[in-house]
């Protein structure tokens, strides 16, 4: 693949995404935002510290206040140096010190908050010992729609993605499977996707045979053989940004059973991203692939919601799902992904990343979803 590297956010595309968060929360009738490290925290600043660490980092955003970013002061040049951080005030901490009384003066004492999901049960904990008045809820919660709608450069950073996934299958495609373990043919998958530019290979799913009746199927040693019928999915991360997509293969020649269920999920897949348009309910394009596969007699053996959104994680909100309401907005990506899986036999998925456009949407993966044959 070629092409020139995507420019860069700048301070300015940050701030404005602090500015936006920040007015959300107060739409919500939050007294602010508490984004510990993890996707949101790389989404709104660029900073991506470990999360793996007992230290308190916390973004505070005020509604009405420049944004803050407590953080330990030995991290400290580090987060100085972060994309959003002209439009940050670092407040540093020491060890030894308390830093949750450095957070707490910055907040209101009886205000609501939301706060990440992944944040660490003991420092929401400590905030809540030292603010006993405070309140909190699972910023996923609250704004559920925060980073689902992808502005225009995140959009062509999402399609860059999804053409590297399409990239690698059309290598993957190439390569012998029958007689070689579940395991080797993932792990060509992983040196594919990093080949074509990903810097982070997130899951590279290969269930061969009945193994492809279980949808979240952990690779293993088993031999694939011929007649088998393989679900490939894979993903992970571009520049920042996810793909996400599943083809469905066969070793040698199908039969007409395999081909009847692999052309009833394309159908529903088909079905699924027709019903993708703006104002429309996310509820409404999982509806629409599950009738397809409900009206052929397989409606128990699609055991999974149609989608899930994507960006700066490859599983966020919005779902599509039933019950789920939130309409679809032009900016919004994520997978439109039926299947059916029949119990000790086989299992079938085909999955795109789709967009919403202003009249409808788009597809973000473009690979053939025809019943592939393979060697």
């Amino acid at each position: 693949m070629t092409g020139t590297a995507p420019a860069p956010f700048t301070a300015d595309d940050y701030r404005a995404r602090m500015e936006r968060a920040a007015r959300a929360a107060a739409d919500a009738g939050l007294a602010g935002l508490l984004v510990a490290p993890g996707p949101d925290l790389v989404w709104l600043t660029g900073y991506a510290p470990t999360a793996e660490t007992e230290r308190l980092t916390l973004l505070v955003l005020v509604p009405g206040r420049d944004p803050v970013l407590v953080v330990p002061a030995l991290e400290a040049p580090d987060a100085a140096h972060a994309s959003g951080a002209p439009g940050l005030t670092l407040r540093d901490w020491t060890d030894g010190k308390d830093p949750y009384a450095a957070s707490a003066a910055l907040l209101d004492a009886s205000g609501r908050f939301g706060i990440s999901d992944n944040a660490w049960a003991m420092h929401l904990l400590a905030l809540q010992r030292a603010l006993p008045g405070t309140s909190y809820a699972s910023l996923t919660d609250a704004l559920p729609m925060l980073r689902a709608v992808k502005d225009a450069a995140e959009l062509e950073l999402m399609a860059a993605a999804g053409a590297a996934a399409d990239a690698t299958f059309e290598e993957i495609r190439k390569v012998p499977f029958g007689g070689r373990r579940e395991s080797e043919v993932a792990a060509d998958l992983a040196e594919l996707l990093r080949r074509f530019g990903h810097s982070q290979v997130d899951f590279t799913i290969v269930a061969s045979g009945p193994n492809g009746a279980n949808p979240h199927h952990e690779v293993g040693d088993r031999l694939i053989e011929d007649g088998d019928m393989v679900v490939l999915d894979f993903g992970g991360l571009k520049d920042g940004y996810g793909s996400d997509t599943s083809r469905t293969v066969h070793v040698g020649e199908p039969t007409e059973e395999e081909r009847r269920v692999h052309d009833l999920v394309r159908e529903a897949q088909e079905a699924g991203f027709r019903a993708v348009r703006p104002g429309v309910a996310c509820q409404e394009v999982d509806r629409a692939a599950r009738a397809v596969i409900a009206d052929a007699g397989y409606g128990e053996y699609f055991i999974h919601r149609t989608g899930h959104g994507i960006g700066v994680t490859t599983h966020e909100p919005p779902y599509m799902i039933e019950g789920e309401e939130q309409p679809l907005v032009p900016g919004m990506c994520f997978s439109v992904e039926p299947g059916v899986y029949l119990p000790g036999r086989f299992g079938v998925r085909i999955e795109d990343i789709v967009t919403v456009t202003e009249d409808g949407g788009r597809r973000l993966n473009d690979t053939t979803r025809e019943l592939v044959i393979v060697g």
